[in-house]
């Protein structure tokens, strides 16, 4: 009676989100309410309701064991099996074909791009290549997909057998570099859903059909992970690539990639716990939150002798913790069907497999490789660089420029460069000072014409668009550096004469004491004076 009340109450749930478009939800929602009501006394009762007897030993035994199942949008100019286009925040229900409403008699139509996206991002995961594919129909209750199914790939998908090597940074400064990898299951192409538009104040839900029908790339992994870090690392590094392959923008704030996170734990040699689905994660730093939070309700639930429910569950990010959604407890029957609109289809004779192969560019992995042999730069640096669009190009365009040492340029485009285009909200492309300005204005450093504190007033000023050169800003602010030596001698003794106290201290041993002295100097000749021969000399008055 508890499981027939139960699936009662999701039908009736599911059908108040499904008509509410044309039903008031009161109306709906009522009766929804009432058999709720009545499940609710004869439904298996949650995890919080066991006693919560403490068993620490039991708790440290455990680990966590994570599998990921990422939905990535397809980037291409029509949807999967339609003509219709495909646009984020396009107005609702502008962008829907006949087939994506289900109109009688209306066909699915392979998109070419979607196929070759797939094939690309599988072979960069080093993934098996179906030649032969097969679609099938998943019949699942779907409110916003008016044909009451998806078109997706359960028996035969587009690419299997893969791998995803991923990197983090860990230590206390993110300088080791730790390297893991995960197994890709399987690669299948299946269509988006549409979107539920929830009115409040008039009680009514809308369906906006626009985004139903566009290409998804599903990547399911196996729980090859241990906890939220990883998971997050494997999820940062995938999306580097696809955006590398120009398969999927990647941008997980509009829902171009979506997350489901797969959490258990057990103890190591025993087989592994019931799991939870954590759904619909659409940033990096939330997954790795839900899941570490996942893991350790998990620990508690089994450490005080409570069971573990295989249910849904969503991420609550304002409380940073998981909320049960609905229940898992029988086994999902999609009734998964050939797809008799569209008969299996051989890979082949839609792209070219070998030609997609050799179009494949450097990947993320690679370049930051490439980057810390090439430029001897540091770990963490080389993650900067990639992690960033554009940057990695805009770096190296400085470091071919400029007769300074590629360490010494980093700090300029990491910090200053980087730093603030994140103020200001802008992309490397919006960059104000080029790299060739850049460069001009390391070489003046390198030179020794200018100081660095001077240089960096001259970035200043290039930073605010004028079109003047490095070298014109430090003629016309008069910023090279003081060649008179009698002139810096005379200002160092002077605030040696002026700071006895000072003199004492260093003279003491506290060596300290010497920057504010040089910080002294610098002020009177407007950073203007070369800190080595200032260091010297003070070195050499204070002695």
């Amino acid at each position: 009676m508890a499981a027939s009340s139960a699936g009662m109450c999701t039908v009736v749930c599911n059908l108040n989100r499904q008509f509410a478009v044309h039903f008031p939800r009161t109306i709906t929602q009522n009766i929804c309410n009432n058999i709720c009501s009545r499940s609710l006394w004869t439904s298996v009762p949650r995890y919080h309701s066991q006693p919560q007897i403490k068993k620490k030993s039991a708790v440290r035994e455990l680990v966590g064991v994570v599998g990921l199942e990422i939905h990535a949008q397809i980037n291409s100019s029509t949807k999967l099996f339609s003509g219709s286009q495909v646009g984020f925040s396009a107005p609702p229900n502008s962008q829907v074909s006949f087939f994506d409403a289900s109109l009688p008699g209306t066909l699915p139509v392979l998109n070419r791009r979607c196929v070759e996206a797939a094939v690309m991002t599988g072979l960069a995961l080093d993934c098996t290549i179906n030649r032969k594919s097969l679609f099938d129909r998943k019949h699942y209750f779907y409110a916003d997909l008016p044909a009451g199914y998806q078109i997706t790939q359960q028996r035969v998908p587009i690419a299997e057998g893969g791998t995803l090597q991923y990197s983090h940074l860990i230590g206390h400064k993110q300088g080791q570099v730790v390297t893991k990898s995960v197994r890709i299951k399987q690669i299948q192409l299946e269509q988006d859903s549409g979107k539920s538009l929830h009115d409040e104040n008039r009680s009514q839900t809308f369906i906006d059909l626009n985004r139903a029908g566009v290409g998804l790339m599903e990547l399911v992994m196996e729980p090859d992970m241990q906890c939220g870090e990883e998971a997050a690392a494997a999820v940062r590094e995938l999306q580097l690539i696809l955006q590398t392959l120009g398969t999927c923008q990647g941008n997980m704030a509009e829902g171009q990639l979506r997350v489901d996170a797969n959490v258990s734990v057990h103890r190591p040699g025993e087989p592994l716990g019931v799991r939870t689905e954590v759904k619909n994660i659409n940033s990096a730093r939330f997954l790795a939150r839900a899941i570490d939070y996942e893991i350790e309700r998990q620990m508690e639930v089994v450490g005080s002798g409570g069971t573990v429910l295989n249910e849904t569950r969503a991420f609550d990010f304002k409380s940073g913790q998981t909320i049960p959604m609905r229940d898992k407890e029988g086994l999902q029957d999609y009734r998964f069907m050939p797809e008799p609109n569209l008969p299996p289809w051989w890979c082949t004779t839609v792209v070219l497999i070998d030609a997609v192969r050799e179009r494949i560019p450097e990947l993320p992995r690679a370049t930051r490789a490439r980057l810390v042999h090439a430029f001897g730069l540091r770990p963490e640096h080389s993650f900067t660089l990639v992690n960033e669009d554009g940057l990695t190009e805009y770096f190296e365009s400085l470091a071919n420029m400029t007769r300074a040492e590629p360490k010494k340029a980093i700090g300029w485009v990491i910090k200053d460069v980087l730093g603030l285009l994140n103020q200001q909200g802008r992309n490397v492309s919006q960059s104000p000072v080029s790299p060739r300005a850049l460069a001009q204005l390391l070489d003046l450093l390198e030179d020794g014409r200018v100081s660095s504190s001077a240089a960096k007033t001259v970035f200043q000023e290039l930073w605010k668009g004028s079109g003047r050169s490095p070298a014109q800003i430090v003629e016309e602010q008069d910023l090279g550096l003081v060649d008179d030596s009698t002139e810096i001698q005379r200002i160092c003794q002077s605030v040696i004469d002026s700071h006895p106290e000072e003199v004492r201290a260093i003279r003491a041993g506290n060596r300290k004491v010497l920057n504010k002295l040089m910080g002294l100097v610098q002020k009177q000749t407007k950073g203007r004076a070369d800190p080595v021969k200032v260091r010297a000399m003070l070195e050499e008055g204070t002695s």
